[in-house]
């Protein structure tokens, strides 16, 4: 909803179109999806790092307490932000342009092999499913490749005080050193990226071609 919303404005306010207004759509409707959501991805991280028998938090709404009253109010809710928006604006932004890009191009250049006239607009050609799929693919693989250092920067300030070495990793820049330092490149700021590949891959494909066919239900093209 924000990435169309912001196309619009971009192109209207600004009169800059299209790949550099796509990225920067996409980079803006990232980071205020962020925003909205914060909060929930922090309970998320808590109770998904909890080891059994050693559970500090009892469920969603006693880690929304907890977080609360003992780490500082709303604030605590949006420790680790800093890192998360400086990461979504490239995952984000990358992800639609990568996408919005392959789609402009395989349209241009095989719109018989590639695309089809849309569900609701004959006029229009979209990119057939099976392709759409690849390219959703193709660009989440593309942007969590972008991302992913500060992607482990954030979720190292989520826990903040659940690891024992907590107080090295306070800021956006502390922690990158940190990790940086202790672990190196492949094994510190890219630990876990081939699992990571595994979930975001499949779920960037379903999403973009949910998305396409979704307009085409709406009667949006």
């Amino acid at each position: 909803m924000a990435f169309d919303q912001y196309k619009k404005v971009i192109k209207k306010q600004l009169g800059i179109s299209g790949h550099v207004h796509r990225l920067m759509a996409g980079s803006m409707a990232g980071i205020t999806a962020v925003i909205c959501t914060y909060p929930l991805d922090m309970v998320r991280v808590r109770l998904a790092f909890q080891v059994k028998g050693e559970h500090k938090y009892m469920g969603i709404i006693h880690a929304f307490k907890m977080i609360y009253t003992k780490e500082g109010g709303l604030s605590g809710f949006y420790r680790g932000l800093m890192p998360t928006v400086v990461g979504m604006a490239p995952y984000a932004g990358f992800s639609f342009f990568t996408f919005g890009t392959l789609k402009s191009i395989g349209l241009a250049q095989a719109p018989n092999l590639l695309g089809r006239p849309s569900l609701d607009n004959p006029d229009v050609l979209v990119l057939k499913t099976h392709v759409n799929l690849l390219c959703g693919g193709i660009a989440g693989a593309i942007a969590q490749t972008v991302s992913y250092p500060l992607d482990v920067t954030r979720r190292r300030m989520q826990l903040g005080a659940v690891l024992p070495d907590s107080e090295k990793c306070l800021t956006m820049v502390q922690t990158l050193k940190y990790v940086y330092q202790q672990h190196g490149v492949r094994r510190g700021l890219y630990r876990g990226l081939s699992l990571n590949y595994i979930r975001c891959i499949p779920s960037q494909a379903v999403a973009f071609t949910t998305y396409e066919l979704m307009k085409q239900f709406l009667h949006l093209n």
